[in-house]
């Protein structure tokens, strides 16, 4: 495994990554599948994994034959993803030893896809709040993921030349997002067998390659 060892900023996405809160999100779809009469797999998850809520409404219907049904499927998800996330949510492996040793080294960010409210409470519930200043989500732009928007505007607030930022994604949507901006893609899938195309590859957060080089941020990253 290669990283950059010249980096200004790292920028994370959150379901799925830090958090593991995909269950909730599955769950909920789950429920929405069987209410349509249908069975939900990977190959179901596929189609909504990374999405935010009014894409993954509109993926729903069209795989229901629901058109015009996109905007109350995402409501829908809303509502069932709420009562999941009420009930807590952990951090994924490695999550928060990876993020406490980048932080106050180097710059970084939370860039999701789901809306504030999620994404506060997901980072609340798995006691990540404290570790990031900068937390941006799909109300924060105009295009989200998979447009490049939510991370060339983290590198923004970050003060960090894209080309030189490192994202983490599990997703495609995400992964692809990630690469529009420009940066440098780590991808940490969180569906077994999906290839992210990103630039490297690694099963988790808690991979001792990457937290070898995350110790190396003081002296070679910055």
């Amino acid at each position: 495994m290669e990283l950059p060892s010249c980096v200004n900023a790292v920028v994370f996405d959150n379901d799925g990554l830090l958090v593991d809160t995909e269950v909730c999100w599955t769950r909920a779809e789950t429920t929405i599948f069987a209410e349509h009469g249908h069975g939900f797999g990977v190959e179901q998850k596929q189609i909504v994994i990374g999405k935010t809520l009014a894409a993954a409404g509109l993926a729903m219907a069209g795989y229901f034959g629901r058109p015009g049904e996109g905007p109350a499927l995402a409501q829908r998800l809303h509502d069932l993803v709420a009562v999941e996330l009420a009930a807590g949510a952990d951090p994924l492996p490695g999550a928060r030893e990876l993020v406490s040793l980048l932080r106050g080294r180097v710059p970084i960010a939370v860039a999701s896809n789901s809306p504030r409210a999620f994404v506060d409470a997901a980072l609340v519930s798995a006691g990540l709040d404290d570790l990031f200043t900068v937390v941006l989500s799909a109300d924060d732009v105009e295009h989200p993921k998979p447009a490049p928007d939510l991370y060339l505007a983290a590198c923004a607030r970050l003060q960090a030349d894209p080309a030189r930022t490192v994202a983490f994604e599990d997703s495609r949507t995400g992964a692809t997002s990630a690469r529009a901006a420009g940066t440098f893609v780590v991808g940490v899938p969180s569906l077994p067998g999906v290839d992210l195309a990103a630039d490297v590859t690694v099963p988790s957060l808690a991979d001792p390659a990457l937290l070898a080089w995350a110790r190396a941020a003081g002296h070679e990253l910055a």
